[in-house]
């Protein structure tokens, strides 16, 4: 693999890192394995439950990151109802980083974070794990609209009711100048980190490719600068191994638009460039990230936010700590949770942002019922003792994902919470001798492979 590697990128990562890291990282290419690593959900999965249902395939934690485990195969990870329930995430390990970097970081109070380039979510949920309090408020962002549908099924599958998913241009966020505390962009990039995992992005590479991208990324931050506050706190980071895209573009982020550099101090196996930290193979037991930390020195002017009006509140206890309002969509009246105190300021964003997914949709209104949502049944606000529930077996879960029929004669009739291994999936209408799937329609695993 590295003999097919163009010799300009090698000078380059050379120039930018040094032959003994040239060394290690062909070496790495050419003889080692893309790693398999995965990040529980705190908020759905113990630690003990964790390593212990990954037991057998357990080859290690990731020691910049105490959620995360290091697996010794990739198991099929789309036949695993769990991945389904949002009770772990497949991620490379050195993205895991940016979890114990904003822990690091965050300063006291609330928190208003933008996740600017968020699609698929691993960042996301990285943020939106204990990092993240309840007080808080992320918005991840998407500018691809089919990536933005991916990003809010994950989202939503994480669980957390803070949430917000855009699929805005980052020009838009300008609009919202001073608002956010904290911003994260993993910009597109070159994907040198890619070339284990993916053979053909070597052929992809070339120096023009690099240097739009570089340009690209400085636009990005650019235009959504104006909406980090003074003092807020950028991480940059990105898949790939030049100083052009890195380092070069954090000097640029600080001399242009007006930052400094704040060091990192968690991760000590990564490589130190003069910004940031460089995860590679053959260093660190990963595929590949940069990431630096900068504080903006330039002078932004905060917005307020003009509140609306909130709707009628809404009784409903399907969710818990939660403020609930009834809201009309184009599919019809829904209950919606927000988190306490929230509310009013998340509605507000809706009317800045094209958002496609906010709060928690709880249940749609049919007349005098209300038919529970997939999405309150995989959140953190779910009041379980409001459903019987039913615990499947893997094969029943995976039918339950494909939408096939499946029947609880034993149950009572009306709606059911089901369960994976303790951790909750959906729900079910039962009537008796068949039930109505409530799993949307556009999450169905289309997968027809069983477990053996």
């Amino acid at each position: 693999m590295s003999s097919n590697l163009d010799p300009i990128f090698k000078e380059s990562l050379r120039a930018a890192l040094g032959p003994e890291v040239l060394e290690k990282y062909l070496q790495a290419l050419e003889n080692e394995p893309a790693t398999v690593s995965v990040r529980r959900n705190p908020f759905k999965l113990s630690k003990d439950v964790f390593v212990a249902r990954f037991a057998q395939l357990a080859d290690g934690a990731v020691p910049w990151c105490g959620d995360g485990l290091y697996l010794s195969q990739r198991p099929q990870f789309h036949l695993d109802p769990l991945v389904h329930a949002g009770a772990f995430y497949v991620q490379d390990a050195a993205s895991m980083v940016v979890q114990q970097i904003f822990g690091s970081l965050r300063g006291e109070g609330p928190l208003r974070v933008l996740d600017l380039c968020a699609a698929p979510g691993g960042k996301s949920t990285c943020i939106a794990s204990e990092a993240l309090t309840d007080e808080d408020i992320l918005v991840s962002n998407e500018v691809i609209r089919s990536r933005a549908t991916i990003l809010a099924e994950n989202m939503t599958k994480w669980g957390r009711a803070n949430i917000v998913v855009t699929n805005d241009e980052p020009h838009r966020f300008a609009a919202l100048e001073g608002y956010f505390d904290m911003m994260l962009a993993d910009v597109p990039c070159s994907g040198e980190g890619m070339f284990r995992k993916d053979a053909g992005s070597i052929e992809q590479w070339s120096p023009d490719n690099v240097a739009l991208c570089s340009a690209r990324q400085r636009k990005i931050v650019a235009e959504a600068w104006p909406s980090l506050k003074t003092g807020g706190i950028l991480l940059y980071s990105t898949c790939t191994f030049n100083s052009a895209e890195n380092d070069g573009n954090v000097e640029w982020i600080c001399s242009e638009l007006g930052a400094e550099v704040l060091p990192l101090e968690v991760a000590p196996q990564a490589l130190r460039t003069k910004y940031g930290l460089q995860f590679i193979p053959g260093i660190t037991r990963s595929e590949g990230l940069y990431i630096a930390a900068l504080r903006k020195t330039a002078v932004a002017r905060p917005v307020k936010l003009r509140l609306p009006k909130l709707p009628a509140r809404a009784t409903c206890d399907f969710a818990a700590g939660a403020e609930c309002f009834k809201v009309t969509t184009s599919a019809g009246d829904m209950i919606k949770a927000y988190p306490a105190g929230l509310a009013a300021e998340i509605m507000a964003l809706e009317g800045k942002l094209s958002v496609i997914r906010s709060g928690v949709a709880v249940a749609s209104v049919k007349g005098r019922d209300l038919v529970p949502a997939a999405a309150v049944a995989l959140s953190c606000i779910l009041s379980e003792k409001t459903f019987p529930c039913e615990i499947m077996s893997a094969g029943d879960a995976l039918k339950y994902l494909r939408l096939e029929p499946l029947v609880f004669p034993d149950a009572p009739k009306g709606f059911i919470l089901l369960k994976y291994e303790g951790v909750p999936l959906g729900f079910v209408k039962n009537l008796g001798s068949r039930s109505n799937n409530l799993f949307p329609a556009a999450w169905r695993l289309r997968s027809t492979e069983v477990i053996e």
